[in-house]
């Protein structure tokens, strides 16, 4: 089978960053399956491609993951590849982008620093390391190199974490942050799936979500048909995370939120 490397960045479309490291990855390991999770993230939004990352990876084969989201590149943070305890491996800058995923993959077995990496490109680029440290350290891994051999070992409570803010969950009233929003403007909040079980949330239920100042009437609902074009609902999305969304409209347009912002949810 041909080994598989993922690959996330906010590179975008309109340069030809996410092409050269393709470029990059094909002569090293010309049979590695390359499956691009996405480049369209928000420029530097280090949290936002965490939640991006760990949430997609759940329905990713095993295999080498790379991710690039560096707003400090050339800087004083490390480059690094991790083993995880389900024997998957990430390959990115040590700022927090890696920590989720990292955790959900069973946590970190193996640290190596690969900045002065024998993979790398020389001469290794101040402003570009997707093309010369973590495209080329990903793609010698994928074609079998030993992570050891990609740098200098490290101990994995020297990573960098994500400190991601804690919701609030009360019997009359919910606060929750946004977490990540899509295209949709469907907002994901940092709320799971077993905590929200803690909450009182009942489907079918009248809310009141506020945000900024403004509150807005929603239901706690199954799916985007359940309300009417238009109206708000706060829902479990995919990941099964509380989300809110507005049916053919968009949540962060109609409450004026994005990532980061505080968000009130309580019973009407």
């Amino acid at each position: 089978m041909a080994p598989v490397i993922t690959f996330l960045s906010d590179y975008g479309y309109a340069d030809e960053f996410v092409g050269v490291c393709h470029g990059v990855i094909a002569r090293i390991c010309p049979q590695a399956r390359v499956i691009d999770i996405t480049h369209g993230l928000d420029r530097h939004a280090v949290q936002h491609a965490a939640v991006i990352l760990r949430n997609a990876l759940r329905f990713m084969p095993v295999g080498v993951h790379l991710a690039v989201v560096d707003p400090d590149v050339g800087a004083e943070r490390r480059a690094v590849a991790l083993g995880l305890g389900d024997e998957r491996v990430l390959v990115g800058p040590d700022n927090g982008l890696l920590a989720l995923a990292a955790a959900d993959g069973g946590g970190v077995a193996q640290a190596i620093d690969i900045g002065r990496s024998r993979y790398r490109l020389e001469p290794v680029s101040a402003t570009f390391h997707g093309r010369d440290l973590f495209a080329p350290v990903a793609a010698q891994l994928a074609a079998g190199a030993e992570l050891a051999e990609a740098g200098d070992p490290i101990e994995p409570a020297e990573l960098a974490t994500l400190d991601l803010p804690q919701p609030t969950l009360g019997s009359e009233e919910i606060v929750a942050h946004v977490l990540a929003l899509d295209r949709f403007g469907n907002l994901t909040l940092n709320v799971s799936h077993d905590e929200l079980a803690e909450a009182a949330l009942r489907l079918g239920r009248p809310l009141v979500v506020a945000a900024g100042g403004h509150s807005r009437a929603a239901h706690f609902a199954h799916t985007f048909a359940d309300v009417a074009a238009g109206e708000l609902l706060v829902y479990e999305d995919a990941s099964r995370t509380l989300a809110v969304a507005v049916n053919r409209g968009s949540a962060a347009e109609q409450l004026s939120v994005t990532v980061g912002d505080e968000l009130r949810l309580r019973p009407a």
